[in-house]
């Protein structure tokens, strides 16, 4: 009995040591995609800033907002992962990944607020904003890719069994339906006058900026404990 135990005990450890091999392989996958996510959307947030003040495009400035709250929360995500591959302490990590989230939370509520006044106001006004091409570009462009590293991330997710990738790459595929959501609105007002079509978009993004805003103050959204 000793003897097989003897035995059998080289063959378990080199199948841990195999566990822990792919999980390190796996998580520096994460941090690949996760550091991805967040260049791009530093990429993201400079256009459809820049092109919506040209435009005076609420919607297309409002998604540049959305890019720089997501790139901001994909680097408390990115950070979180750095830490715990470093060996560092989850609790200390776990606190201020909270603290992080609330004030993202706090960021989206108050985007959520400025979208809907400003839409709002432009309605009101009936002031048409300027057709697009950057901004119908980019929205292209996000809609081709955020789903791709959306299924990425949830495959890694379920490799690593990561709550927290698995969220973020949720917020990732929402992002998805902000691109679809902007990208009719400015191809509306560019090709058949539309003018309305833009705000009308912009404020279609406000119930999911306020359901981002509560679970990040909950402690739920995007970067949620493992």
């Amino acid at each position: 009995m000793t003897q097989e135990r003897t035995a059998s005990s080289p063959a378990r450890d080199l199948g841990a040591a195999r566990d822990v091999a792919s999980t390190r392989d796996w998580r520096r996958t994460a941090i690949r995609l996760v550091g991805a996510t967040l260049a791009y959307n530093v990429i993201e947030a400079v256009i459809a800033l820049w092109s919506g003040e040209r435009a005076e495009s609420i919607a297309l400035f409002g998604f540049g907002l959305d890019s720089v709250i997501e790139f901001s929360a994909s680097g408390v995500v990115l950070w979180r992962f750095r830490i715990e591959s470093a060996g560092g302490s989850v609790e200390a990590v776990e606190a201020a990944e909270g603290r992080a989230h609330r004030f993202i939370g706090g960021t989206f509520l108050a985007l959520a607020a400025y979208v809907a006044a400003n839409a709002g106001w432009t309605l009101w006004k009936s002031e048409a904003p300027q057709p697009s091409l950057p901004g119908i570009l980019l929205a292209t462009a996000s809609l081709l890719v955020m789903p791709v590293m959306s299924v990425a991330k949830l495959r890694v997710a379920s490799r690593l069994g990561s709550r927290l990738l698995r969220a973020e790459a949720k917020e990732t595929l929402a992002c998805s339906w902000l691109s679809l959501t902007l990208l009719l609105g400015l191809a509306a007002n560019a090709w058949q006058g539309w003018w309305w079509a833009d705000p009308a978009a912009a404020l279609a993004m406000v119930p999911w900026l306020v359901k981002e805003g509560l679970e990040g103050l909950r402690g739920g959204g995007c970067a949620c404990s493992e």
